[in-house]
This record gives structure tokens, C-alpha cells and sequence, in this order.
């Protein structure tokens, strides 16, 4: 193997502090999506505002850390340590708990029959909805990968 196809290959590596300060950059970030959310509802409390804030910000942090952390694991272990893969994750898992959140677990769980004349329109209103959170978390993903990652010579 000659020296340039050697270094064409880009390594990503971390530590355990940059990956701390990502989480919480990442929550943080979170939190003020959740923050446009409750100003676009019309709050204009200060106290809610910032309630709210911290509030997303916290189970922003646990999510991450519950079901994307693990995912994120396997990812940095495969190799698969790019910004790409990042944001990919940040966007999978994204959609995975809104659209199954929104359909009665995917139609695992019972629904009410009155939902169930109306289930293509819960099915693609799940898909639109949770398709811009999904930008939302993969925009995320990317801002926390940024933080942490660093390249390896």
C-alpha cells in the first residue's frame, strides 16, 4: 500500500471529555428546538420559556444518552465514525421513536376504532411529522459529532 492511498483514508477518534461536552452541547441544542416549539404555540411567559428550555434540554440529554448512545456505540466500534453516520443515526432513531410514538407502536398496540378508519392519514402524518424532527436530530448529531470527533493522523 503506497503513502497517499494510506493517508486518503480520513480516521475519526474521541475522548471521553469531548464526548461529554457533545452530550451536553447536543441537549443544550435540544432544548432550544423544544424552546422554538413553545414559542411557536404561542407561550410567552418568560418562566414557562425557560422551564421548558431546561426541561427539553434534560430529556433531550437522556434520550440521547438511552437510545442513541448505545447506536452511536456500535457505529464508532464498526468504523463508521463520520459526519454522515452521525447525522444518519441522529435521523434513524429520530424517526423510529416519533413514528412509533404517533401509530400505537406501529400498530403493535391496540388503538381505538375510531382511529382505525382513519389510519393511512395517522400513518402519513406520523411519516411529515416526524420527518422534520428527523432533520432536527440530524442536525443535532452533526453538532455533537463536530464536537467530539477529531481526526486521527
Amino acid at each position: 500500500m503506497n503513502d497517499r492511498a494510506a493517508s486518503a483514508v480520513r480516521s475519526y477518534d474521541t475522548t471521553i471529555d469531548r464526548a461529554g461536552l457533545a452530550l451536553g452541547v447536543g441537549s443544550m441544542f435540544a432544548g432550544l428546538i423544544v424552546l422554538g416549539l413553545l414559542l411557536l404555540g404561542g407561550k410567552r411567559d418568560p418562566l414557562s420559556l425557560v422551564g421548558g428550555w431546561m426541561i427539553g434540554s434534560l430529556i433531550a440529554g437522556i434520550a440521547i444518552t438511552a437510545v442513541g448512545g448505545p447506536v452511536w456505540v456500535a457505529m464508532h466500534v464498526a468504523g463508521l465514525r463520520r459526519a454522515r453516520h452521525a447525522a444518519l443515526v441522529g435521523a434513524l432513531t429520530a424517526l423510529a421513536i416519533f413514528i412509533g410514538a404517533q401509530t400505537y407502536g406501529f400498530g403493535l398496540f391496540e388503538m381505538p376504532p375510531m382511529d382505525n378508519r382513519a389510519l393511512v392519514l395517522r400513518w402519513l402524518s406520523a411519516l411529515a411529522t416526524s420527518g422534520i424532527l428527523a432533520l432536527f436530530a440530524a442536525a443535532t448529531a452533526t453538532l455533537m459529532w463536530r464536537i467530539a470527533y477529531r481526526r486521527e493522523y
